[in-house]
C-alpha cells in the first residue's frame, strides 16, 4: 500500500476511519473547552454572557468538524437537512483551517519575540496543524458548494469583530500584546484566506466537481 493511499477518498471514507477521527476530534473538543475554561469564566465575570460563545474558537471549530463527520456517517435525506449539512461542512473547513493556522502562527510569533515554549505549546502546534490538514483533506468527501461558504465566512468575521471589539480573543503570549493591532489584522486576513482556501479545495480538490 502506497503512502498516498492514506489520503485517498477510498481510505478517508471508510467508516472505521470516520469514527476514529470523530472520537479523536471529540476528545480534543472536550479538552479545548476545558483549556478555555478560565477565560470563559473571566468573560462571564467581566463582560456579557453572550460573549462566551465567541471565546473558545478552536474547540468550537473542532466541534463543527465532529458534526461534519457525523453527517458523513449518517447522511441526511431531506433537502433542508442536506442544506444544513453543506453549511456545517463549510463551517468546519473555514474555522478549522483558520484557527489551526492562527494558533500555530501565534505560538511561533510569541517564540520569535522571546516566549519560551513548553511541551503544551508543541502539543498545540501538532493538534492545530492536524486541524487544518484534516479539514482540507476531507473537502473531497464534503458536499458544500461556494454558496454555502458565505455564511461561515460571515460568522467567522463576526467572531473576529467580537473578539477584538470586546477583548475576548484567545489569550496571547505576553510578548504579543504590544502588537495587538497586527494580530487583529492578521486574524481578519486569515479568515478571508481560509474562506478562499475552502473554495479552492472544494473547486479543484475533487475532479468529480469539475
Amino acid at each position: 500500500m502506497s503512502i498516498s493511499h492514506l489520503w485517498s477518498r477510498e481510505f478517508l471514507s471508510k467508516r472505521s476511519i470516520l469514527w476514529l477521527l470523530f472520537i479523536c476530534n471529540a476528545l480534543g473538543t472536550i479538552y479545548g473547552y476545558i483549556w478555555y475554561g478560565g477565560q470563559m469564566v473571566d468573560t462571564v465575570n467581566h463582560g456579557y454572557i453572550w460573549q462566551v460563545i465567541f471565546v473558545p474558537d478552536s474547540p468550537t471549530a473542532s466541534l463543527f468538524f465532529c458534526l461534519a463527520l457525523l453527517l458523513l456517517l449518517y447522511p441526511p435525506k431531506r433537502l433542508g437537512s442536506a442544506l444544513f449539512q453543506q453549511f456545517i461542512e463549510a463551517l468546519a473547513v473555514v474555522t478549522s483551517v483558520k484557527y489551526g493556522v492562527w494558533a500555530v502562527a501565534i505560538i511561533f510569533a510569541g517564540q520569535a519575540q522571546g516566549d519560551v515554549l513548553a511541551w503544551q505549546d508543541w502539543m498545540l502546534v501538532a493538534s492545530h496543524t492536524a486541524m487544518a490538514v484534516e479539514a482540507l483533506l476531507f473537502v473531497r468527501l464534503f458536499h458544500y458548494r461556494w454558496t454555502a461558504l458565505t455564511g461561515p465566512i460571515a460568522w467567522t468575521l463576526l467572531n473576529d469583530t467580537v473578539d477584538y471589539t470586546y477583548g475576548v480573543f484567545p489569550w496571547l503570549p505576553g510578548e504579543l500584546y504590544d502588537d495587538l493591532s497586527a494580530v487583529e489584522l492578521f486574524t481578519y486576513l486569515l479568515t478571508l484566506s481560509s474562506g478562499f482556501a475552502a473554495w479552492i479545495f472544494m473547486r479543484y480538490g475533487n475532479s468529480k466537481r469539475l
